[in-house]
């Protein structure tokens, strides 16, 4: 089960955002990943809870940032509903997209364990909604997904296949690169590992 610590920052002036300290896992019925998030100062500021079922799609979702508070499924597509922390400002939402995503890490690992690439596949479109900081708001987004390279390292713990996925924002036309290695994130604009207890699961 791995465990560890990302940090966050800004991809552009890379100031620093948040520490994401996590663990996930592998079960009967998908991949589960749990972090709490803190502030550069160590002030606690939000946390994720992440369960996929089996085909990556995301079978429970809860977010809290900044006195807010989203949960969501994948029903009719995705569905959501965001609170504040008193419960009277309550939203629900629906959009007929594939997953979720947000500045987690997690995320990134659930939009390759969903779409299953190959390295000789072509790019495949997938459509999200994005929780965006600080509020958690929703907005919809297109993005292109393709695995661009597969390398395996030897290492003490074993072979470590790492995929680096080319990501495209449709309505942008902005491509940057994800490096997974099983369900961790090794690199990707605005994430760094910076410590990890155990080596990645394989998710197959």
């Amino acid at each position: 089960m791995p465990r560890g610590r990302y940090s966050l920052h800004d991809p552009h002036d890379h100031t620093p955002l948040a520490d994401e300290h996590f663990h996930c896992a592998p079960g009967p019925s998908g991949w589960r990943y749990v972090a709490q998030l803190t502030t550069p100062a160590g002030d606690h500021s939000g946390s994720v809870d992440l369960a996929l079922d089996e085909l990556g799609r995301p079978i429970r979702l809860e977010l809290h940032a900044g006195g807010w508070q989203v949960r969501g499924a994948a029903l009719d597509g995705v569905t959501w509903v965001r609170t504040d922390t008193t419960g009277t400002h309550a939203t629900e939402g629906n959009v007929r997209a594939h997953a979720f995503t947000g500045p987690s890490p997690a995320f990134l690992v659930a939009t390759a364990r969903l779409l299953r690439l190959t390295p000789s596949a072509a790019a495949t479109r997938v459509r999200l909604v994005a929780f965006t900081d600080p509020v958690l708001a929703p907005r919809t987004v297109d993005q292109s997904w393709a695995l661009v390279d597969r390398e395996t390292h030897t290492t003490d713990n074993g072979p470590l296949t790492v995929d680096a996925y080319q990501v495209t924002a449709l309505d942008t036309g902005e491509q940057h690169t994800v490096h997974l290695a099983g369900d961790v994130v090794l690199s990707a604009p605005g994430i760094e590992l910076e410590d990890l207890d155990s080596p990645p699961s394989d998710l197959g």
